[in-house]
């Protein structure tokens, strides 16, 4: 699937200080699975995230830490399978980072629970 210049984040090496520990984390993952070689072309599937997802994963992050309800929390998790939903299983960056999301809101929201 082709995206237009704008609506992508590029993760290039030069760009990774950048991000949190998780994305780098996730980036690393992709290389590992899919080395990169020297003077090869770049995937764009590979080295490319959606503004979407990376809004998501940052809306997650920010309510995580400002302890957002439960409910608040739900949202964000239906937006994040929305997303799922709609992008390309080739993107594994993107999938990889709203999986990491979702992960995220439901250790918390079980922790919550366990603590009530």
């Amino acid at each position: 699937m082709q995206r237009k210049y704008l609506e992508v984040v590029t993760t290039f090496s030069e760009f990774i200080q950048l991000f949190d520990d998780d994305i780098v984390s996730l980036k690393a993952l992709t290389l590992i699975v899919k080395p990169i070689r020297i003077g090869a072309l770049y995937d764009s599937n590979d080295t490319n995230i959606g503004q979407l997802t990376l809004s998501l994963y940052l809306m997650t992050q920010c309510q995580l830490k400002l302890r957002h309800s439960l409910t608040s929390l739900a949202e964000t998790l239906r937006y994040i399978e929305v997303a799922q939903r709609k992008v390309p299983v080739i993107m594994t960056l993107e999938h990889l980072t709203l999986s990491l999301a979702s992960r995220k809101i439901a250790m918390y929201t079980k922790s919550i629970l366990q603590n009530r």
